[in-house]
């Protein structure tokens, strides 16, 4: 609980409007969309590129706000009105604040790719032992850092932070409200390459995060030569890779290897989950988790929405990877599937935010992909979009479709491919590969 007029304070804010009554009133929930906010809450308008959250200060008065913040000097209404220079900012010294009220251990987590899954079993690992909270979904700004933040209760012990970005500055921001004690760097890929211009400038954005970290805190990183040269943290630095363990069991879902002298499970297979697991363990061994727990927590993972989750849809078994993408992890979730799979229906959708060079990458992948299809010529690889098209015209050894359209491709499926068939689907986002899965569901019930 906070009171308005201690809101003010923390804020920097001109009180414009509000009785002495009024700004003594305790405030027990921030609000930033009208259409939830409930009464006694307190309003922040934010604003972005397509919106302007101060037009709907009228509806969050009808619905009971107890104050809001405004950065003009028209008062309307006749509560608490707080005005200040930036309501992101304020937004954001409240959620710092609240940060240190509860203060429990930070771990903030980037990665080109992976950072989601990293959270996730992190998460899986901590819970074991504390109290933790963690960035819901994919809510990985500066906005969904503060409504994790607010989400804690007082006896939160663990804060899980993931951080996302699209240009500089972004991560640096968030890390300069969260404080983190634990960094953690999961890659260094090319994913928005097209936005930063270059894989050091990548680099250098992801290695933000350790830029307001405590000083007695650990970054724990990918053991990649470009973060080791980037990162200009004084503290402790701890670096992982998969070439740190022993494997001893891939199939599918099921991965079990050796690190440090432990014998860790995953229900999942793919090196890369082994590797994220990496993040996990280390993470655990700083907070004082035993190993026991800590391969407790990792074998009681589960993938989450869109994150190798597989499903069972109209009689396919279909391995939804379809979130997000970028060539290094289109590459690794690839040699997971030529590893452990050979009757295969690979769907590839464009890889998005690659720049100039977007058509070589997605040539690359195809290029890669003929490869190995050399030593499995079972596999059918189907792509859909526009850039997509660069991978299937390298695939000459075995099957190779292309289509425009989402609804298309799966019209082929539901003709082509037999009840049973595994098929796996990756692609970025704004593919919506979703879609097909839509259409396989719906033809089939």
């Amino acid at each position: 609980m906070i009171r308005i007029c201690e809101i003010a304070e923390l804020t920097n804010a001109e009180i414009i409007s509000g009785s002495d009554e009024q700004l003594q009133k305790q405030i027990l929930n921030f609000s930033t969309d009208t259409r939830t906010l409930k009464p006694e809450d307190f309003y922040i308008p934010l604003k972005g590129e397509k919106f302007d959250g101060e037009k709907f200060i009228d509806s969050a008065i009808k619905s009971g706000a107890a104050g809001y913040f405004t950065t003009g000097d028209i008062i309307i209404g006749d509560i608490c009105a707080l005005k200040v220079k930036d309501t992101r900012e304020a937004y954001l010294k409240l959620a710092n604040y609240r940060r240190k009220q509860v203060n429990p251990k930070v771990v903030m987590i980037t990665g080109s790719s992976g950072k989601t899954t990293t959270k996730e079993l992190v998460y899986s690992v901590c819970s074991q032992k504390y109290r933790t909270i963690k960035t819901d979904l994919n809510h990985n700004n500066e906005i969904g850092f503060c409504q994790t933040v607010f989400s804690i209760a007082d006896d939160t012990e663990i804060l899980i932070i993931e951080a996302g970005m699209r240009g500089t500055g972004e991560i640096e921001l968030i890390s300069k409200y969260a404080e983190p004690d634990i960094s953690v760097i999961s890659n260094v890929g090319t994913a928005h390459i097209g936005r930063l211009g270059s894989v050091e400038n990548i680099a250098k954005a992801k290695c933000e995060i350790t830029k307001y970290q405590n000083t007695d805190g650990v970054l724990i990183a990918h053991n990649d030569d470009l973060i080791r040269n980037t990162t200009d943290f004084k503290g402790e630095k701890i670096y992982y890779s998969i070439n740190d363990t022993e494997i001893i069991k891939q199939e599918i879902g099921c991965s079990e290897f050796i690190y440090k002298n432990n014998i860790y499970r995953l229900n999942i297979e793919g090196d890369y989950n082994i590797e994220n697991s990496l993040a996990a363990i280390e993470t655990g061994l700083r907070l004082n988790i035993s190993p026991e727990l800590i391969s407790k927590g990792l074998s009681e993972y589960k993938p989450i929405e869109k994150r190798w989750q597989t499903v069972n849809i109209g009689g396919y078994k279909i391995i939804n990877d379809s979130y997000n993408a970028n060539p290094e992890s289109m590459r690794a979730t690839l040699k997971t599937v030529f590893k452990l799979y050979k009757d295969i229906v690979v769907i590839l959708g464009d890889m998005g935010e690659l720049g100039e060079n977007e058509v070589f990458y997605h040539t690359q992948i195809g290029q890669e992909i003929e490869l190995n299809a050399k030593n499995n010529p079972d596999l059918k690889v189907i792509t859909v979009g526009e850039l997509s098209k660069n991978i299937s015209d390298e695939v000459k050894t075995c099957f190779s479709k292309h289509f425009d359209t989402n609804r298309s491709a799966a019209r082929y499926i539901l003709d082509n491919i037999k009840i049973g068939t595994t098929i796996f689907l990756k692609a970025s986002r704004t593919m919506k590969l979703e879609e097909i899965l839509a259409c396989i569901k719906g033809e089939t019930e």
